[in-house]
């Protein structure tokens, strides 16, 4: 289901509803959270690739578009060891304009 509309809550049929909350607690376990870390090295290498331009290629027909993706994915590798050599810090987490705002009360 897909809601339009910021903020609608879905309501979901029960077996469904029941299995998200089953994934939700399995998160929360030492397991899953090792899982979790996992995929998010995976949502990072993907991000990384979107942002080098891998949605769209200049190349027609599926030869070109997949070498074109293949340099990109070196380029990215590239781009990794070097700041692997040169023990570059990871870039810090980006935090939302919402969660950025100092909401604490004020006396």
């Amino acid at each position: 289901m897909h809601t339009a509309a910021i903020g609608l809550r879905q309501l979901r049929p029960k077996a469904q509803h029941e299995a998200l909350e089953r994934a939700r607690r399995e998160q929360l376990t030492d397991d899953g959270k090792e899982r979790y870390k996992i995929r998010a090295g995976v949502e990072e290498t993907i991000s990384q690739a979107v942002r080098a331009g891998i949605r769209r290629t200049r190349y027609h027909g599926l030869n070109k578009t997949h070498l074109a993706n293949a340099l990109t994915a070196a380029a990215i590798n590239l781009v990794r060891l070097d700041a692997w050599l040169t023990e570059t810090p990871f870039g810090a987490t980006r935090v939302s304009h919402f969660a950025g705002l100092d909401l604490a009360p004020t006396a």
